[in-house]
C-alpha cells in the first residue's frame, strides 16, 4: 500500500510539471515560427542558437526579422535580437509559478505520503 501510494503521487506531480512547460522553441526556418504568442510588456529569457549567454528582454514588439525590447522594467537600453539566431523563449512569470506549484505539489505528495504511512 506504501509503495503504490507514493508510486502514484510521484506519477501525478511528473505529470504536473512536464505539461506546465513554460519554453516556446522555435525552428531553424524562420517562417514557420509564430513569435505572436509574444506580449509587450512582458519579461522573457531568450535563449540563443549560436550558445551565446541568455538574454533578459522586455518584450516591446517585432519589427521585421528582429525581437525588439528593452534589457529590463528600470534599464531602457534597445535590445534588438534576430529572429534567426533565436532558439527558445522562456516566460520568467510562467516559470516562477511553474516553480511555486512544483512547491505546493512536493509538500502536498509528501503530505499523503506520510498520511498514509500512518495509517497503517
Amino acid at each position: 500500500m506504501k509503495a503504490s501510494v507514493l508510486l502514484k503521487s510521484s506519477l501525478l506531480t511528473s505529470l504536473f510539471v512536464v505539461s506546465s512547460c513554460a519554453t516556446t522553441k522555435y525552428s531553424e526556418d524562420i517562417s514557420k515560427n509564430n513569435y505572436s504568442n509574444l506580449e509587450a510588456g512582458k519579461i522573457y529569457v531568450v535563449t540563443m542558437r549560436d550558445g551565446s549567454p541568455k538574454q533578459k528582454i522586455l518584450f516591446r514588439n517585432v519589427m521585421g526579422d528582429n525581437l525588439v525590447g528593452t534589457a529590463g522594467k528600470k534599464d531602457s537600453t534597445e535590445v534588438i535580437i534576430p529572429k534567426a539566431k533565436v532558439a527558445a523563449v522562456k516566460d520568467r512569470s510562467k516559470a516562477r509559478i511553474l516553480a511555486g506549484a512544483t512547491v505546493i505539489g512536493a509538500a502536498g505528495v509528501a503530505a499523503l505520503v506520510i498520511s498514509s504511512s500512518r495509517a497503517d
